[in-house]
């Protein structure tokens, strides 16, 4: 293994791990990757679905829970939020070193709120004080229902991590959320200073999903195959652009003279579905400054293994990236369409996986409340 992750630090980028289960705390696995350079985690629905629905990992708890706890949700919160504290513990050092930088471990308000605003709002309230850690982040999804939410969180001295953002348009509101949350609390006296935030952009999901759109056409004989795999990493460049646009500017100057952190742009769903494509390529093509890539554990694996790291390669060739956006307008695919579209079906996705987690947990209550009461 070398030292991709510290070469990453070195040029202004961020690596977290997109993922998290019960074991890696206790076996040391979470913490040797610490010694290694990474500098955060992260979590969704559908990780905790597989951490908690498979395996003995979480009955330990759930038999302590049986008689006083039978709420589906009530059960996933008091499991979710021991394993990010446990998270949080590790990541604390990091968290100090870098001054509130980095260290953070993001918790996800149910995606069955994801069009509720005051639902949303109380949610992340309710989760930020029950974590009671500093370097916790609240996941809000960055639906147009959820923008007042994340102002409102912001203003209230939560961390926030924005997430399903796709779009450049999605990614700036969440960014304006932010800074308007930090300019409401500089009006009622309040401190900016240790509130942190990134805007989660997902990545891969966008290729697959035109992809899939132009290998269908390419099937009917149309020249089309220059335009995959494509749009995602266009996007990111596009995204940066803009982030720069929002801090880099008079507006924030003002606020970071006060302390403020940049919200930084965080790099998701960053794993390479298509095996015709480099394994890296969303790692790769979008290092720059004051950004995190977020990355499930065969990608960051991958990254150690054989990972080349060049900085500011976000910078590379800007005119190609919204060449490449162009083209795909012209061939009748819009980008703006396939971002709506992905929202909706990650709201969906994360919804059906949450709700498959409440019945793997009411399940797995069940059982084991019938195995004490057998015995």
């Amino acid at each position: 293994m070398g030292n991709q992750l510290k070469e990453l630090a070195a040029a202004g980028q961020s690596v977290w791990l997109d993922n998290i289960r019960r074991s890696m705390f206790a076996s040391g696995e979470l913490q040797k990757l610490v010694d290694l350079g990474l500098r955060g985690q992260t979590s969704n629905p559908t990780i905790f679905e597989h951490a908690i629905g498979t395996g003995t990992d979480y009955d330990a708890q759930l038999k302590s829970l049986i008689g006083s706890e039978h709420d589906a949700q009530n059960l996933f919160e008091a499991l979710a939020i021991q394993d990010i504290r446990s998270a949080c513990d590790v990541f604390a050092p990091v968290f100090k070193s870098t001054n509130g930088l980095d260290g953070y471990v993001s918790l996800e308000v149910s995606p069955t709120l994801a069009h509720d605003t005051k639902a949303t709002t109380d949610a992340a309230a309710r989760l930020w004080k029950a974590v009671d850690r500093p370097n916790v982040m609240i996941k809000i999804p960055g639906t147009p229902e959820c923008i007042a939410s994340i102002r409102a969180s912001i203003a209230a001295g939560i961390n926030i991590n924005v997430t399903l953002l796709f779009s450049v348009d999605q990614y700036a509101a969440a960014g304006n959320a932010y800074i308007e949350g930090l300019e409401d609390r500089v009006k009622a006296g309040l401190p900016i200073d240790k509130i942190a935030s990134v805007a989660s952009v997902f990545v891969s999901r966008i290729d697959t999903m035109i992809d899939k759109t132009l290998d269908e056409r390419i099937a009917k004989g149309e020249p089309l195959e220059s335009l995959k795999g494509k749009a995602g990493i266009a996007n990111l460049k596009l995204t940066y652009a803009k982030f720069e646009l929002l801090f880099r500017g008079d507006r924030f100057a003002a606020l970071a003279a006060k302390g403020a952190k940049v919200q930084r742009p965080l790099w998701a769903s960053t794993s390479t579905k298509n095996p015709k494509y480099d394994d890296l390529m969303y790692v790769v093509n979008v290092v720059g400054t004051d950004t995190v890539n977020t990355m499930p554990p065969a990608t960051l694996d991958a990254l150690l293994d054989h990972g080349v790291i060049n900085p500011d390669t976000i910078y590379e060739d800007i005119a190609g990236a919204k060449g490449a956006i162009d083209a795909l307008a012209a061939k009748g695919i819009s980008l703006h369409d396939v971002t709506e579209q992905l929202v909706a079906d990650g709201v969906k996705s994360f919804a059906q996986s949450f709700k498959e987690m409440l019945d793997a947990i009411s399940a797995k209550h069940e059982a084991l409340s019938a195995k004490v009461e057998a015995t």
